[in-house]
């Protein structure tokens, strides 16, 4: 079993039998942080409609942006567009957020359930060109799986 759908094994098992959303999302961010070689940081942003932006949900890394606007940088293009965005250098993204002056690269796939999309997970990484095809697979399928876990979105 190669590592990566070892770690979609491990978020499965870390979130089966734990309602608390709360609690799924640190797990998550935490095992991918830990797990995964030069990112620099992972976490997940939630979107609130009332104030149309994402807030800043569980992570691991250094301090992150709190609110991004709907549209906005490549979690809220992301997040809008309801698809994964690759960025090997974020340098050349417009609109870019610098959240980090470090992050060179990063990767932002949309969370989902039944009725909406309702944050995103988001790894940047301080190397260019960090994020394969491969592990946008594997990443969409862990966000596949947090996604459904959020029942009130």
């Amino acid at each position: 079993m190669n590592k990566e759908h070892l770690l979609v094994k491990q978020v499965a098992a870390l979130v089966d039998g734990e309602e608390n959303l709360i609690a799924n999302l640190a797990n998550t961010a935490a095992l991918l942080y830990n797990n995964l070689p030069d990112v620099s940081w992972s976490g997940f942003y939630c979107y609130h409609p009332q104030n149309q932006q994402l807030i800043l949900g569980p992570f691991q890394g250094n301090p992150a942006c709190t609110r991004i606007a709907a549209g906005k940088g490549v979690c809220g293009q992301a997040w809008q567009q309801e698809k994964t965005i690759v960025v090997p250098d974020v340098h050349q993204f417009a609109g870019h957020i610098a959240c980090d002056a470090a992050t060179n690269s990063e990767i932002v796939i949309p969370l989902k359930n039944t009725q909406t999309t309702w944050g995103v997970l988001d790894l940047d990484s301080t190397s260019f060109s960090r994020f394969s095809s491969l592990e946008q697979t594997f990443l969409e399928e862990i966000a596949e799986i947090i996604g459904s876990l959020n029942k009130t979105a």
